[in-house]
């Protein structure tokens, strides 16, 4: 078979592939079942007549034969969507570009850099996707997304050991804080020592690597007790709003938190941080992503208020 006729369906379960890291993801994203989805990776390899990806325990990985291909798929997908977009009268690609946030940054941020470009630049498209940092940083490998916004915890690792390195810039880098209910005892002053946090019920969800409950303050030094669980950020502030237990919670967050909950700083012990990213491919940008990236960064330097001070011993 010759490389020139693989089909756009090829092309396509390739880049989800690449995207969702494993062919089980990337077969519940397409709606195919995974004997599908090995069926077309097979044959885009045989035409390639390489191995394209390297299948790992942990997903699987692109080879160099693979980057060139994801590479020109990336263009050649872009196009076939530019030319459908246009011919149903939507904007073209040329104003449009595609961003990626992970959830807790799509509550502040996002909706006030969105909201600055409706302003500045009526004619730009922005087209919106949620995901955990992990997965963003393959949907910029794979060409799905143009820029991400990314979150770091200590010691801020690379997002992924790829080649060659994603361009990183820095927007914010603030404590972690706790939330919790108004009429906790813990919620009178302007801080909580980190002492207080022993014999609390935590409102936890798994991490993106799994190693740990998000959630949980990162250095307690006890088995904590979960009294519930949940992915999505909003449904962990209203249990905390309900009273069915604390969270951890970034400093952004108190511009969108839910009437009864408080996020205060924590004093005492090595602080907590949390760096918030803008992440690309390390090729120079072009002007829409330029302009997206700028207003993104006058939102962070907006909605990032400082965690005030805690009181003295």
């Amino acid at each position: 078979m010759d490389f020139t006729e693989v089909s756009l369906t090829a092309l396509r379960v390739f880049r989800a592939v690449v995207e969702q890291g494993t062919f089980t993801a990337a077969a519940a994203t397409l709606g195919y079942t995974q004997s599908a989805v090995s069926r077309q990776i097979a044959a885009i390899e045989r035409a390639a007549g390489a191995e394209l990806l390297e299948r790992r325990r942990d997903g699987v990985r692109l080879t160099a034969a693979g980057r060139v291909v994801m590479r020109r798929a990336t263009v050649v997908l872009d196009e076939i969507d530019a030319a459908a977009r246009e011919l149903s009268g939507l904007p073209g690609q040329a104003g449009t570009v595609r961003l990626g946030w992970f959830p807790s940054a799509g509550a502040v941020l996002v909706p006030r850099a969105l909201a600055a470009l409706r302003r500045s630049d009526p004619g730009l498209q922005v087209v919106g996707r949620e995901g955990s940092t992990p997965a963003l940083a393959r949907a910029l490998r794979a060409g799905s997304v143009d820029l991400a916004l990314l979150a770091s915890a200590p010691p801020f690792r690379p997002p992924d050991a790829e080649s060659p390195p994603l361009a990183l810039h820095t927007l914010t880098e603030r404590a972690l804080c706790l939330a919790l209910p108004a009429s906790h005892p813990l919620a009178r002053g302007d801080y909580v020592d980190v002492a207080d946090l022993r014999g609390l019920r935590w409102i936890a969800g798994p991490s993106a690597d799994g190693d740990r409950a998000m959630g949980v303050w990162p250095g307690l030094d006890e088995r904590p007790e979960i009294a519930q669980t949940a992915r999505d950020w909003l449904a962990k502030l209203h249990l905390v709003a309900a009273g069915c237990g604390v969270t951890t919670a970034p400093a952004v967050l108190a511009a969108a938190a839910p009437p009864g909950v408080r996020i205060l700083p924590v004093r005492g012990g090595p602080q907590e941080l949390r760096r918030l990213m803008l992440a690309r491919l390390p090729q120079p940008p072009s002007e829409p992503v330029r302009r997206v990236a700028a207003a993104l960064r006058a939102a962070a330097l907006d909605a990032d208020t400082p965690v005030p001070p805690a009181a003295p011993a």
